[in-house]
């Protein structure tokens, strides 16, 4: 740590964009970006404190649409937007953080218990994570930040999970020693959005934010997650990630998103397992007959798209390692159309007229031809 003056004089300098190329496409916008994050901490927390720069990437979802909660595979790749912040322990059990827009949260740290009128706040992440490194054995304390961040709410590169994986980074090097694997700060960020902030969920958004890079991950095991590194660069394939705004809202969606694990593991009940990747996926086709009427037909179609997409994951993976653009893109179009139609992902339940996600995959096909590929990331029905 640093103090604040000190650390602007150093961003200020000729130099400072040599400290962003390895991180950001627009290296040179970064220096003042994080200078007046800093004026931003200084505002609402006094001058020359001793403070730390941090940062946690967005995420998109590259294949494996709703598999890491029955213990499936995903691929995920971190992006180049990201959520930057300024802190400093403060020597209170209290946790103070201010996003720029936003007005303060205040935690207190003596009782991490969940707090009903806190779900769906930042201030529920920020006790969940805290809370999840308790667990963990360490002792977390009080600091503040000032936060600032590229990521759009709602465009499906998970802000949610970049703030845990942020406020976790945080805990961990003001009170933990730098200990914590980034599985551990996944780990921390999922409980805190699971059973705080009201919204249950995997475990590869956190992942993906906590790691960086492309990351193959497989989730067979959740107490030794398995997590990849992948070489591939789209840049030098001249492909280029983008992500379509359907103006949809998140809002008001956590019971359709709660849904689909639920379903897949109605499913999974029935076989005795409770997910689907223990169920042979032999099995479940040798009684799909019995299993219909057993649970609803919305739920085996769900399931259908879970094995497909498990395997397709493991293909991507495969295709990457080897520079197949053909597969890459074919697969990925494949885990498309499989969310569209099996997971039923595409349109929130209640509404006959908005198809926001399915029109722009309709235009995204039309335009892109065989040039490219399209497929819904994240967690699906709008945004």
């Amino acid at each position: 740590m640093e103090l604040t003056s000190r650390i602007c004089e150093k961003l200020a300098e000729q130099t400072a964009q040599k400290l962003f190329e390895s991180r950001y496409e627009n290296a040179s916008a970064q220096p003042r970006r994080y200078l007046e994050t800093v004026r931003g901490f200084e505002k609402a927390f006094g001058l020359e404190r001793e403070a730390a720069l941090f940062s946690s990437p967005g995420r998109c979802e590259i294949i494996g649409n709703h598999t890491d909660h029955q213990m499936g595979r995903a691929i995920a790749a971190a992006v180049t937007l990201d959520m930057a912040a300024a802190a400093s322990p403060n020597g209170t059990h209290t946790i103070r953080v201010v996003s720029e827009g936003y007005s303060v949260s205040v935690v207190e740290l003596d009782d991490l218990a969940p707090r009903i009128r806190e779900a769906g706040t930042p201030s529920a992440l920020i006790r969940g994570v805290a809370a999840g490194l308790t667990r963990l054995g360490f002792s977390p304390a009080g600091f503040d930040a000032y936060v600032s961040s590229q990521l759009p709410s709602g465009a499906g590169l998970s802000s949610s999970a970049a703030f845990e994986c942020l406020i976790g980074s945080i805990l961990n090097l003001f009170f933990c020693g730098g200990r914590l694997s980034p599985v551990q700060i996944a780990q921390a960020g999922r409980f805190a959005e699971s059973e705080y902030f009201g919204k249950p969920c995997g475990l590869m958004d956190q992942l993906a934010c906590a790691t960086g890079g492309f990351a193959a991950m497989d989730f067979a095991d959740l107490s030794a997650v398995q997590v990849r590194k992948l070489s591939f660069s789209p840049q030098q394939h001249g492909l280029c990630l983008f992500s379509v705004h359907t103006g949809g809202s998140h809002a008001d969606l956590t019971s359709q998103y709660a849904a689909i694990p639920d379903e897949m593991k109605s499913v999974a009940a029935f076989f005795g397992q409770p997910v689907l990747r223990q169920v042979p996926e032999d099995m479940f086709w040798a009684r799909i007959g019995e299993l219909r009427g057993q649970v609803s037909d919305r739920a085996i179609l769900r399931a259908i798209h879970f094995f497909k997409e498990d395997l397709r994951a493991a293909a991507l993976s495969e295709a990457l390692a080897q520079n197949d653009i053909p597969r890459i893109l074919a697969l990925f179009s494949a885990s498309g159309r499989s969310s569209q139609q099996l997971l039923q992902n595409a349109w929130p339940d209640g509404d006959s007229k908005e198809r926001g996600l399915s029109l722009a995959l309709a235009l995204s096909g039309y335009l892109l031809q065989d040039e490219g590929a399209c497929r819904i990331h994240g967690g699906g029905f709008a945004g």
